[in-house]
């Protein structure tokens, strides 16, 4: 998936139907590697925004880590070797991005002030990111 295709679809979900980003990022990531995500999925991923809201861990990084669980069973991955995955994708994100944490990656946090979407061009490069790390590890 070409980064222009990435950028248009973290666009298209955030403003035209307002996901959050952990959504967004399970969306896209299904998306390139063709795996359905049931409605539960979907869901279990709305809640996060709350986390996102307290400042909590980034639903970017709750996204990818929720789909290198889907993708890897869907591969036969132990439950071990997902969570060595998942471990390793965190620690790269981390390394990469510079936190985990909504708190340190959001601009500025959440105040009723915001321009709505304010991540949307982390969102793209986790995104990237995120499915190249993928592509290499499972």
């Amino acid at each position: 998936m070409k980064e222009e295709i990435i950028a248009a679809r973290v666009h298209e979900y955030y403003w035209f139907n307002d996901y959050n980003c952990a959504i967004t990022m399970l969306k896209i990531l299904s998306e390139k590697f063709v795996v359905n995500l049931n409605r539960q999925v979907i869901n279990a991923a709305i809640g996060m925004h709350g986390a996102g809201k307290y400042r909590a861990q980034c639903g970017l990084v709750e996204g990818a880590l929720m789909f290198i669980g889907i993708y890897g069973k869907e591969k036969s991955y132990s439950d071990d070797e997902i969570a060595d995955k998942c471990y390793s994708f965190a620690l790269a994100f981390e390394n990469q991005f510079g936190s985990l944490l909504c708190r340190n990656l959001r601009p500025g946090g959440f105040t009723p002030e915001d321009q709505p979407h304010m991540c949307e061009e982390l969102t793209i490069r986790a995104v990237i990111f995120s499915a190249g790390y993928i592509t290499d590890a499972i």
